[in-house]
């Protein structure tokens, strides 16, 4: 039973009437297990559930009589009965994978309802990309809801993208089916400074009744963080700390806080809940990135729920901020979200609300996964050959595209560094005393070579820079075509031949990953679809995704998730310093810098 052909609650009222009633038969019965209520945040024991096309039509001690010669029946055993899970913010192409696959990786871990942001397809193929995101998203057995996204360029004037999306792209996006919303609005500097062009995003958006997704990230809570939530984003995920959480949720947004495969902003933020005692009616959890190691490995919101008890939370209240907190906020409570009559059978099957251990899946009132295993097929969009040939170098490229000149005469300069954080998403802008030989700047000790290679106008240029933080050693090269939020062509590292050889690479494989060390490539995650995705399943690009990370740290690399920090080195709306086809990018003062001091 796909979007399309689930019933809405009108549709479905009459039978669900019948079957609450016990005039008629159930399509499946769920018995005697423990009722998580989300509404109320009590556990009660000993009941049922009865379902009807797709729909919870009641729940009750004992509903024997909705039973009929046709019925499905699930013993629960007293296991706890709760809502499937939502995750509020993320981005599907970051696990690079498609919306098929990614749905196929989480459905066993107990998720049955996405909001997902497709602005990395929006970067490189524009309104049609994201079209084919949400017509995927469509055809799936969960419930993938997809944001229209706001900002290609996230910041305009200083990254070029493969397209740019209008407020008119927004007004056309907001008649399709499965838009919930407008994705996050990155571009803060933009909404502060009551950008025309942002605004009429923001309100197309709210003259649809649709939720604006929003994303400051600045430290500053003073005059920029006011006039950020007066120009209208409903919740923001980009808080670090106590205060940030709590400073959203005085204002009237909703404080979104992420586990993700990077981003470990849960422990350090939920104090507000476990400590202060704010209401956590207005706190969601979501993941924003997972990769498909995460998923593979550790799980999806499954994950981020056990994260939050672990840090304090009462069970019932981290369910509620993964459930029925989400659906509330997207205008959907009357849908999703909760265990009670009308919405949607999203239903996991658990032994233990602490740990959740995910036993049984149930989307829309069938089985879709039973012990970690997938029951159901996870259909795919046929993807065309415009979304399979995004990777335009223009030229083969060689070491001499990746020299960096010294200024006239100079022994030595003073140069700008990228500073990567380990878990976290800004960096730290540094400096470096480089040697210079024979007219070239060169990197040495902890300080690798950058270099951004653009992919989508076949220009054959490349701008370089400095970072560090990895650790890399040796003769070796780092690169990926997934580069938020532009997606240009990454590459770092520490040998302008091996940087060559590796962007060539890429260019060849039409996108993805590739890691090269002493002439030889080690390792490669090829991601044909915009460069972004594979559309094989989980896990074989877990699989290439580890043979990466191993390549990386055979490389000298020890940091925790190196790769996710990579593809984060031209997102020119995270502080302090990025790169971008434009040159260096000061994202404190949201402008172009000079390599060299």
């Amino acid at each position: 039973m796909d979007m399309n052909t689930l019933k809405t609650w009108p549709e479905a009222a009459t039978r669900l009437i019948a079957v609450a009633a016990g005039r008629a038969p159930a399509d499946l019965v769920i018995r005697q297990g423990k009722w998580v209520n989300v509404h109320t945040r009590e556990v009660l024991d000993g009941h049922d559930i009865a379902i009807a096309d797709g729909r919870i039509a009641a729940v009750a001690p004992d509903l024997s009589a909705s039973i009929g010669p046709e019925t499905e029946v699930i013993e629960a055993n007293g296991r706890f009965m709760l809502p499937g899970l939502c995750d509020a913010h993320m981005h599907i192409e970051s696990g690079m994978l498609t919306p098929a696959e990614f749905a196929a990786a989480v459905i066993p871990h107990g998720t049955t309802t996405m909001f997902t942001d497709p602005h990395e397809i929006a970067n490189v193929l524009g309104l049609q990309g994201v079209r084919m995101m949400h017509d995927e998203a469509a055809l799936q057995p969960v419930n993938i809801f997809t944001q229209m996204p706001s900002c290609a360029p996230s910041a305009p004037g200083l990254e070029t993208t493969g397209f740019e999306i209008s407020p008119e792209d927004v007004a056309e996006a907001m008649t399709w089916p499965g838009i919930i919303g407008l994705g996050e609005m990155m571009n803060f500097p933009g909404v502060v400074n009551a950008d025309p062009k942002m605004l009429a995003e923001i309100a197309a958006t709210q003259d649809a009744g649709r939720t604006v997704g929003g994303h400051y990230a600045s430290p500053d809570l003073g005059a920029p963080f006011r006039a950020y939530v007066a120009g209208g984003p409903a919740d923001d995920h980009e808080g670090t700390c106590e205060a940030d959480a709590i400073a959203r949720m005085r204002q009237g947004m909703r404080a979104m806080v992420r586990l993700g495969s990077a981003w470990y902003d849960v422990e350090s933020q939920i104090t507000a809940i476990t400590q202060k005692g704010l209401d956590p009616r207005n706190f969601i959890l979501c993941t924003d990135d997972c990769h498909s190691g995460t998923l593979v490995n550790d799980g999806h919101m499954n994950r981020v729920y056990r994260h939050a008890v672990d840090c304090g939370a009462d069970p019932l209240v981290a369910l509620q901020m993964c459930t029925i907190n989400t659906a509330t906020h997207f205008g959907l409570e009357r849908e999703l979200g909760s265990i009670t009559p009308g919405r949607r059978a999203d239903i996991i099957l658990s032994s233990d609300l602490k740990t959740l251990p995910v036993e049984h899946v149930i989307a829309r009132g069938q089985t879709v996964a039973m012990n970690g295993t997938l029951m159901v097929e996870c259909p795919h969009y046929d993807w065309p050959p415009a979304a399979r040939q995004t990777v335009k170098l223009g030229k083969r490229l060689d070491a001499d595209d990746f020299i960096i000149d010294a200024p006239e005469g100079a022994n030595e300069v003073t140069a700008r560094v990228i500073g990567v954080v380990e878990n976290q998403a800004p960096t730290r802008a540094l400096t470096a005393t480089l040697p210079v030989t024979e007219g070239r700047v060169e990197a040495q000790g902890e300080v690798a070579q950058i270099a951004l290679v653009e992919r989508h106008r076949a220009t054959g240029q490349v701008t370089n820079g400095f970072v560090s933080g990895f650790g890399y050693k040796g003769r070796m090269a780092m690169g990926s075509t997934v580069a938020h939020d532009s997606h240009h062509m990454i590459v770092v590292g520490t040998d302008r031949e091996m940087m060559a050889k590796c962007a060539n690479r890429l260019g060849e494989m039409g996108g993805g990953i590739s890691v090269w060390k002493d002439g030889e490539e080690l390792a490669s995650v090829p991601l044909p679809i915009a460069g972004l995705m594979s559309d094989d399943p989980a896990a074989t690009v877990a699989k290439r995704a580890d043979a990466m990370v191993a390549a990386m740290a055979a490389c000298g690399c020890t940091l925790n998730n190196a790769y996710m920090q990579h593809s984060l080195l031209a997102l020119v709306v995270i502080p302090e310093i990025r790169i971008s086809d434009l040159g260096l990018v000061d994202v404190t003062k949201f402008e172009l810098t000079e390599l060299f001091e």
